[in-house]
C-alpha cells in the first residue's frame, strides 16, 4: 500500500511540474484535516441531532423566519474557534507562488485558503469572513456574529442602522454567485491540469463545473470514490493534506 502511494505521488510530481496552469477544485474534505466537520460524513453535520435538521436551518426561509436559532447553530458548527490552514492549503498558495496554480475553486466557506496565503480564490458558496447588514448593506467581519452571542436577543444587528446582519454565504434556496460560477469556469477552461480534491462531487450545481474541463490532466484526490473516477488520468484515495505535503514545488524555470 505503502509503495503504491508512493508511486501515485510520483505520478502527480511529474505532472504539476509539467503543468503550467494548474486549477484547484477542493470540497470539504480540504477542511476536515483542520478540524472543521464536513457535513456529509458519518460525524458530519447532517448527522448529527438538532432541534431542526441542519439542511432546514442553513436554509434562506429558515433564517429569515427563526434566525435565533439559524444563529445558535451557525455559531456553534459553521465558525470553529481556533481552526488553522493545513499542510493542503498551505500547498495551494505556495504552487500560486511560484507561477504553478492559477486558480483554487472552493466549496467551503471558511476562508483558510486565504488564510494560508491563496490570493485567487473562487468561493463557490461564499464565505463567514463576510456579513453584511440586509437594510443598509454595511460590511462586517466574522466578529460581529461571534460578539451578538452576548447580546439581549442573541442576534447580530448593523451599529449603523439596527438592521438585521447576514453572512455572506449561500443558504439552501439561495442562488450562486452568477460572477464567481463565471470565474470559475473560465478558470477551469484554461487549466492544463485539473486537480479536484477533498469532494465527492456529489453537490450540484458546483460539481458540475468539472464538465468544463477539456485540459490535459484530471486528478482525483478524495479518500473515497467519486463519479469521475474512470475517467481521472490519476485517482489517489487518501487524505489531500498527506498527499499535497509530499509535492515539492518548483518554479516554472526549474522545471
Amino acid at each position: 500500500m505503502g509503495e503504491l502511494f508512493s508511486d501515485k505521488v510520483c505520478i502527480l510530481q511529474q505532472i504539476i511540474d509539467n503543468s503550467k496552469r494548474i486549477v484547484f477544485f477542493g470540497g470539504a474534505g480540504v477542511s476536515t484535516e483542520s478540524g472543521i466537520p464536513d457535513f456529509r460524513s458519518i460525524d458530519g453535520l447532517y448527522n448529527q441531532q438538532w432541534k431542526y435538521p441542519p439542511e432546514e436551518i442553513i436554509s434562506h426561509s429558515f433564517f429569515c423566519n427563526n434566525p435565533k436559532e439559524f444563529y445558535r447553530f451557525y455559531r456553534a458548527k459553521l465558525l470553529p474557534k481556533g481552526i488553522k490552514p493545513n499542510a493542503a492549503h498551505y500547498k495551494l498558495a505556495e504552487l500560486e507562488k511560484e507561477g504553478k496554480l492559477s486558480a483554487v475553486i472552493t466549496q467551503n466557506i471558511d476562508g483558510l485558503h486565504q488564510l494560508a496565503g491563496s490570493k485567487k480564490v473562487y468561493e463557490l458558496h461564499g464565505s463567514t469572513l463576510r456579513n453584511y447588514c440586509t437594510q443598509c448593506h454595511a460590511f462586517y467581519d466574522e466578529n460581529i456574529i461571534i460578539e451578538s452571542e452576548n447580546s439581549e436577543d442573541k442576534l447580530p444587528h448593523c451599529k449603523k442602522c439596527g438592521g438585521l446582519i447576514k453572512p455572506d454565504v449561500v443558504l439552501y434556496q439561495e442562488s450562486l454567485d452568477q460572477n464567481v460560477i463565471e470565474n470559475a469556469v473560465d478558470a477551469i477552461i484554461n487549466a492544463d491540469t485539473l486537480i479536484i480534491g477533498g469532494t465527492s462531487l456529489t453537490v450540484y450545481p458546483a460539481a458540475g463545473l468539472v464538465d468544463y474541463f477539456h485540459g490535459k490532466n484530471l486528478v482525483l484526490i478524495n479518500k473515497t470514490s467519486t463519479t469521475q473516477d474512470n475517467i481521472a488520468n490519476i485517482v489517489i484515495h487518501e487524505p489531500i493534506g498527506k498527499v499535497l505535503e509530499q509535492i515539492a514545488v518548483k518554479r516554472q524555470n526549474e522545471v
